[in-house]
């Protein structure tokens, strides 16, 4: 039975005629209650094949948190499909190209032929057309490996989360590049609203695991008191109100990636079940007493110091170092202000429909008025700042008072009255001094606590004759 608790496991390197194994060794996974010789009777030979065997979904979780199987295979005669435990299971695993093998009296099932039209790659009714079934088979596992080695940049040039091309962006996306490939936990540091989630989500999307989910949390926006739960799950009876199973965000990731936000938020006590998880790949649900395989990849970002975290005691030492095998670093806003024309146009596009009806772009002088400031809110900032100037706007342009900013002219004219008041007070000191000690110059530098020297000079600058 498919969904049996029994999680053995035979694993048959390249099943063969002659027992030996071919060099170029194809991996497939087959779940099945019949055993090698109910797999030889229905398949026949599996030359070239590196073939695992288990006997329940359970013990294809476990197989699969250790190990990457492209192809798989199905075989059910009596309906144990028909599982929610089963479905889950399929689309937790979608990255795998499975194939089934059914009874043909099984196919009216509604449930079957939901399983089969979204989760298998093909499928074959018996008696089995061995010929048929190995070429399903081959098929499943060249677009397996065409997707894996397809080179990043193609895979996803047209699913780029991260916009703009100044130095800074370039040099993080280069990064990313290289990291998304390798199934490694990331560490991304980065000042709050700089985009944080953005580089999470690229780097899914360009990993082997962009087809499965991707499960955002926040970890300081839930509730000391909920946060175990909600990563980790409940078993039913787990405390008042846990009538039943119900699996974590953890859990919801698996095939794909999960990222914490805020890490530096994370309670201590949920830092050492995280810290077990990144190390045996299993967890404990609430209340649970067995471990549960989990095949997910750790993404965690936070704006805190941790290194710093580490130190005062906030954070764990050892889990500081499991998360960062890969660190990166967002740039804020302000490093790349290159990027602000392709910004304001990307956000003015994704808004339009909010803007007021004779708006048609940004003024040149608003884009000057945006490169002088310092955006300490980031992305977010400019956002909110556009969106807001976007319905506002009573011209035809957004101005930089639309934007809440000083003008460009107005900060260069209020730069020289300040170089003006702070000119004038010091000819006043300096006239105000050497009248005092009648044009003594050696007394009137020690009254204005500088040397003869630089008081020659300040006399000089501003034309006072000794």
């Amino acid at each position: 039975m498919l969904g049996s608790p029994a999680d053995s496991v035979a694993c048959i390197t390249g099943i063969t005629n002659n027992n030996e194994v071919n060099v170029s060794v194809k991996r497939l996974l087959c779940i099945t209650n019949e055993g090698n010789a109910g797999v030889r009777s229905a398949c026949g030979d599996l030359q070239g094949w590196d073939v695992c065997i288990v006997d329940s979904i359970q013990a294809a979780r476990k197989v699969l948190a250790q190990q990457h199987y492209p192809v798989g295979l199905l075989f059910d005669g009596d309906g144990s499909l028909e599982h929610d435990d089963t479905d889950r299971f399929l689309q937790q695993h979608h990255q795998v190209r499975w194939i089934g093998v059914f009874n043909v009296d099984l196919l009216h099932r509604p449930q079957l032929r939901h399983a089969i039209a979204n989760h298998l790659y093909d499928f074959h009714t018996r008696p089995v057309d061995t010929v048929r079934l190995h070429h399903s088979l081959g098929h499943a596992h060249g677009m397996a490996m065409l997707a894996r080695s397809t080179p990043a940049h193609l895979r996803t040039a047209t699913t780029r989360r991260i916009d703009g091309q100044s130095v800074a962006i370039r040099r993080l996306r280069a990064h990313i590049d290289k990291i998304a490939a390798v199934d490694a936990p990331v560490l991304i540091s980065g000042e709050s609203g700089s985009g944080k989630e953005l580089a999470a989500q690229e780097i899914h999307a360009q990993s082997p695991r962009a087809g499965g989910p991707f499960i955002a949390i926040n970890c300081a926006a839930i509730p000391p008191s909920l946060i175990h739960s909600e990563l980790f799950g409940y078993e039913r009876g787990a405390f008042t109100g846990a009538a039943k199973d119900k699996p974590g965000l953890i859990e919801a990731a698996s095939g794909g990636s999960i990222f914490l936000d805020e890490i530096g938020d994370l309670p201590l006590d949920l830092q050492a079940s995280l810290l077990r998880f990144l190390q045996e790949r299993t967890i404990y649900r609430v209340g649970g007493t067995r471990t549960v395989a989990v095949d997910a990849r750790v993404i965690a970002a936070s704006h805190v110091d941790l290194p710093k975290a580490v130190a005062e005691g906030r954070f764990r030492e050892d889990l500081y170092y499991r998360l960062s095998v890969f660190p990166i670093r967002v740039p804020p806003l302000r490093e790349r202000k290159d990027d602000l024309p392709m910004l304001t146009e990307i956000i003015f596009n994704k808004y339009a429909d909010e803007k007021s009806p004779q708006l048609k772009g940004i003024s040149k002088q608003a884009l000057r008025a945006m490169a002088q400031h310092d955006w300490p809110g980031n992305i977010r900032e400019l956002i909110n700042r556009m969106r807001r100037a976007m319905v506002l706007a009573e011209n035809r342009l957004i101005m930089p008072e639309d934007l809440e900013l000083a003008p460009q002219e107005d900060a260069i004219i209020l730069r020289e009255g300040l170089d003006n008041s702070r000119g004038s007070a010091e000819r006043t000191a300096i006239w105000n001094s050497l009248a005092k000690c009648g044009n003594n110059i050696s007394q009137a530098a020690r009254d204005l606590g500088v040397s003869r020297m630089t008081l020659y000079r300040l006399m000089a600058k501003h034309s006072i004759a000794p």
